[in-house]
């Protein structure tokens, strides 16, 4: 019969635990990037088509970044939005007045929530099996917005 000492056995504990934290709280970066949108692959639920756009995400030591812009078919203007707040610490920017913005992990889905004179936006980003990033715009009462992109 083989017997281990308690420090070999603190030790495999401890690195079985750091490898199972290291797995739990990985590194969220997999939708770092430019990402182009596929307006024909997109469902805009009756809302005004986006005719292009772009999302930038940079997720670095718990910072979380969005930008956003886009060009609405017959739209003179490229509407552009930048979130950004500490996933890790879960705090929420306040942008003038009437604006606040959220950006939390939610496992593999990142979540933008922005609350605007008391109506919520919730944006889902996820990757797709095929390598696209899909995001879910839901808005209150409206459809929600199902948009397809893919990486630059």
């Amino acid at each position: 019969m083989r017997t281990y000492s308690a420090t070999s056995i603190t030790r495999a504990v401890l690195t079985t635990l750091l490898f199972a934290f290291s797995a739990f709280a990985r590194d969220h970066n997999f939708l770092n990037g430019t990402w182009n949108l596929v307006p024909t692959k997109s469902d805009f639920a009756g809302q005004p088509v986006v005719q292009t756009g772009t999302v930038t995400i940079d997720e670095r030591e718990g910072i979380v970044t969005i930008s956003r812009n886009f060009v609405y078919a017959g739209a003179i203007e490229t509407f552009f939005y930048r979130d950004m707040t500490d996933a890790q610490n879960n705090s929420t920017i306040h942008t003038g007045k009437d604006l606040k913005s959220k950006t939390k992990w939610d496992h593999d889905v990142l979540k933008a929530i922005t609350t605007q004179s008391g109506a919520v936006t919730v944006e889902s980003y996820s990757l797709a099996a095929d390598g696209s990033m899909l995001v879910s715009v839901v808005r209150p009462e409206q459809k929600p917005i199902a948009l397809v992109f893919q990486r630059q």
